[in-house]
């Protein structure tokens, strides 16, 4: 339809730039009043027609903005819940990472101080393994020296039974 009108109005202006000019009016001219009539009633009777066709299309537009909106709210809803089990999860989230920490402080100070047990035991074993071959040592010495004053005082005697 719309292009009925669209050609009814193209007639009608070539009509108008086709018609005779009148002598001392440039602006001014001689077109056949029928034919420019019949015209603009085809014109008039196609409007309607097209009028309620652009009716049809605003409401059509007007329904589809509606569901748009409709649709955005429901967008916008989702996502507020999307939003708040995000933060719950966050919130547990948190909570586990301070749990963890927690956890993880007290591990480092059993470690700590196992650490410093085990030293602890270490340093005393080794200080007893010290004495023991300290006293060992001492022993040994006091044994070699006893050996080499036998064995002297043996010497001693064997050179005097030589001399002898």
């Amino acid at each position: 339809m719309e292009q009925r009108v669209n050609e009814l109005l193209d007639m009608l202006y070539q009509m108008v730039q086709e018609a005779w000019g009148l002598p001392l009016g440039a602006d001014k001219c001689v077109v056949e009043r029928d034919k420019v009539l019949d015209l603009l009633d085809e014109i008039k009777a196609q409007l309607p027609g097209e009028l309620e066709d652009a009716r049809r299309i605003v409401a059509s537009r007007a329904e589809y903005a509606a569901n748009a909106k409709r649709e955005a709210d429901n967008i916008r809803k989702n996502a507020e819940t999307y939003a708040n089990q995000l933060v719950n999860q966050e919130e547990i989230t948190r909570v586990a990472r301070e749990r963890a920490n927690a956890m993880l402080a007290e591990a480092e100070n059993k470690s700590a101080e196992l650490r410093r047990v085990a030293n602890e035991y270490a340093d005393d074993a080794l200080r007893r393994t010290e004495e023991a071959i300290g006293e060992a040592l001492n022993e040994v010495r006091q044994s070699r020296a006893k050996f080499r004053s036998v064995s002297a005082a043996g010497a001693a005697r064997s050179e005097l039974d030589v001399e002898m």
